[in-house]
């Protein structure tokens, strides 16, 4: 028999906020009916309106804040369009109080699992803003004017914005900079509906520590109308630009970037540091977009592997080399394994670029390099794993306990899939013998990053 549930859509009820999801919605139960809704934190009491119904969960929209909780921010115009879009969904949360929801998430999902372990308090930045050093802003016809902007949630369609809050600001102006440009040129943004005209997205990439920025331009053709016009205007207009590149993504994709990239002026790559170390980024790199939370979570891990210089260091996913490179100057000697080809190919570059001949790159999935280094008789003492947010495949953590290292440094991006691997390497005799660490490298938003240290721990 089903079973009805105790809310209508597009009615409107009141209701406490008990806790937040993962996601940062307020839940409120109704006979014992879960609505997950927005703008709303644990304690206050809000009049909402239903917007979705399922078997077992809803979802809401706050109308009006009965009472309001010591944490919440305030919002301006400028941040509801913010709001609307999805890009900052924790911005109504004081910051202290952002910093201590990301440590209880955690603990949360070790309590469910009963795991005994504790979570230290979230490591957070002095400016929770402006971080980013990245941007893919989409470009659309909005009222019959080309506009950049950010999704409306939920939806494709475009929220015109100026100040996207937590990028570097040099990148919101390089925005609006190539916006004008592109309206002036008369260049016809895309059309997702009939997958027609030129321009898809703006893509804009600052260095942090170098004066370096790259525009790159990704298009549904193969050409670029009035290329060299617009070339010569963002150079002119933004100096410090130092590589202009042109993307081609002719498929009806959701994938920003597609296959071919051509230079249009300056350079293919960018530069920026990192704990010493030099990298060069290209248009399709991936590159972690808070550089300052980075260096204090790859500090975090190099201080947590306990390196002295005489280490034999393995860095599962290692990306172009950040890590690698990063324990490289305190291990004796790092290997570093990634299934995408030309990160590998940029790893090497920059071990070059930074002179370090320690290093060795692997191409391949990390599961099956592990295994293969393991009947090689690789016997490392350290074992760095970063894994995508699914987590690591069970054939990994079995290669890498096999091996048996003093320790497993896990630098994580998915609490609920740290807490399962935790709960594997357990079965396999390792254990966490230190709090976690997390780690806010996403500020105004859910995500969480956290280090974690495993070691082989006796029966």
């Amino acid at each position: 028999m089903k079973t009805k549930a105790p809310v209508t859509k597009n009615e409107t009820y009141t209701g406490t906020v008990m806790d937040l999801t993962y996601e940062g919605l307020g839940v409120v139960k109704i006979d014992n009916y879960s609505l997950f809704i927005t703008n709303a934190l644990p304690g206050e009491k809000v009049k909402f309106v239903v917007t979705k119904v399922g078997k077992s969960f809803g979802f809401g929209r706050v109308l009006e804040h009965l009472t309001t909780s010591p944490d919440r921010a305030e919002i301006d115009a400028k941040d509801r369009k913010l709001a609307q879009a999805g890009i900052a969904p924790l911005q109504h949360m004081v910051y202290p109080a952002q910093l201590r929801f990301k440590q209880h998430q955690i603990e949360s999902l070790l309590a469910k699992n009963k795991l005994d372990i504790s979570v230290s308090k979230t490591l957070g930045m002095d400016k929770p803003y402006h971080y980013r050093n990245k941007a893919q802003i989409p470009v659309r016809l909005v009222n019959g004017q080309l506009e950049t902007g950010f999704y409306r949630q939920h939806s494709h369609n475009l929220v015109p914005l100026t100040d996207f809050y937590i990028q570097d600001p040099r990148i919101d102006q390089a925005i609006v900079v190539v916006r004008d440009i592109l309206r002036q040129e008369d260049i016809s943004p895309y059309d997702e509906r009939t997958h027609r005209g030129i321009i898809r997205n703006v893509m804009v990439r600052q260095s942090h520590y170098e004066d370096e920025m790259m525009i790159g331009l990704i298009t549904n053709s193969h050409t670029l109308p009035r290329a060299k016009e617009i070339v010569a205007q963002i150079t002119e207009q933004l100096p410090h630009v130092t590589s202009i590149i042109q993307n081609v993504n002719s498929r009806p994709t959701n994938v920003i970037m597609g296959p071919i990239t051509n230079v249009l002026y300056g350079e293919p790559v960018i530069h920026d540091s990192l704990l010493g170390n030099r990298f060069e980024i290209s248009a399709q790199s991936f590159y972690q977009v808070n550089p300052v939370q980075t260096e204090k979570l790859y500090q975090l891990a190099i201080d947590r592997a306990g390196l002295t210089g005489n280490e034999t260091v393995i860095d599962a996913y290692c990306g172009i080399g950040t890590i690698s490179l990063a324990m490289a100057r305190h291990a004796k000697e790092v290997y570093g394994v990634e299934v995408v080809s030309t990160a590998v190919e940029d790893a090497k570059k920059n071990a070059k670029l930074n002179g370090l001949t320690n290093l060795q790159f692997e191409t391949n999935k990390a599961e099956y390099q592990m295994a293969k280094w393991q009947e090689q008789g690789l016997k490392p003492d350290v074992i760095v794993v970063d894994p995508p947010r699914k987590g690591l495949d069970e054939t990994l953590i079995e290669s890498a306990t096999d091996m048996q290292p003093k320790k497993v440094v896990y630098v994580s991006c998915n609490p609920s899939t740290l807490v399962r691997d935790i709960q594997r390497f357990g079965e396999r005799g390792y254990h966490v013998t230190a709090p976690i660490q997390p780690v806010d490298q996403f500020p105004q938003t859910p995500h969480i990053e956290s280090v974690t240290v495993l070691e082989k721990v006796a029966n």
